[in-house]
């Protein structure tokens, strides 16, 4: 007579559906020391290789349900945190500055969807006199990012932040070359911006910009915040006016 198996088929099947992490635990657990566990569960698998995908769809499942989670505990936290999020720095800003609906746009010069979303922010302002708009240097994708986000910082005090803004975007990726012509077309004070992109009110800036992204879910480039509400990703025209509007029915 055979011996009964630990586990039936059904119950290693429940078991790597689950969590197969789980079922390579069990193996090393009940044959201590034995290279016959890791075959074990490598012959599972490949005699079951239908638990993959649905294991694979238990973790997707579970990441999504995560950022969902994470972004509803942003947006709860965002009314203590508005006030500094709408709060512009120096000449970052744009539209009307009496505008009844802010909308403030976390941004990096890498991010490609930036870049897609700024004929959007352009024909917001040209089309909705009554909106504001504020510019948060949000540096996420490397060094270069934080270097030009400094240069656009230290634009910002000299009141030559769109300017300089909107040339860099259109030079391309933010290497030095880039932001050396964009200040060019910008007409900085060189001498200024270079005292003004190793001050210590940039650095804190841009760390403060990054502590609210934190707080705020933002765990990429473009993120906004509409009157009182969080959106992620990339927005055209149509994105946000429908936005704006939300937010004036507030």
């Amino acid at each position: 007579m055979a011996d009964k198996p630990l586990f039936n088929r059904a119950t290693l099947q429940l078991l790597a559906i689950a969590q197969i992490p789980m079922v390579i635990l069990l193996g090393f657990l009940l044959i201590p020391g034995s290279p016959l566990a890791g075959h074990l569960v490598r012959g599972y698998i490949l005699a079951h290789p239908e638990i993959l995908p649905e294991a694979i769809d238990k973790l997707r499942a579970g990441d999504a349900a995560r950022a969902e989670q994470a972004e509803l505990d942003a947006q709860k936290a965002l009314p203590a945190n508005l006030a500094a999020v709408r709060k512009p720095y120096a000449g970052a800003w744009a539209g009307n500055p009496q505008g009844d609906v802010t909308v403030v746009a976390f941004m990096d010069y890498a991010c490609g969807y930036c870049r897609a979303s700024l004929p959007g922010i352009e024909e917001l302002i040209a089309k909705d006199p009554n909106v504001r708009i504020v510019y948060r240097e949000y540096p996420v994708l490397g060094p270069d990012s934080i270097v030009a986000a400094r240069w656009a910082l230290a634009a910002a005090e000299q009141n030559k932040f769109r300017p300089f803004h909107d040339a860099l975007y259109a030079e391309g990726p933010p290497n030095g070359e880039a932001i050396a012509a964009a200040a060019a077309k910008a007409g900085l004070d060189l001498g200024a911006a270079k005292k003004s992109i190793g001050s210590q009110a940039v650095k804190a800036e841009i760390d403060a910009n990054h502590a609210l992204g934190q707080k705020l879910a933002m765990t990429g480039t473009p993120s906004w915040v509409i009157g009182g509400k969080l959106y992620y990703g990339a927005r055209d025209y149509e994105g946000l006016a429908e936005a704006v509007a939300e937010a004036r029915k507030q």
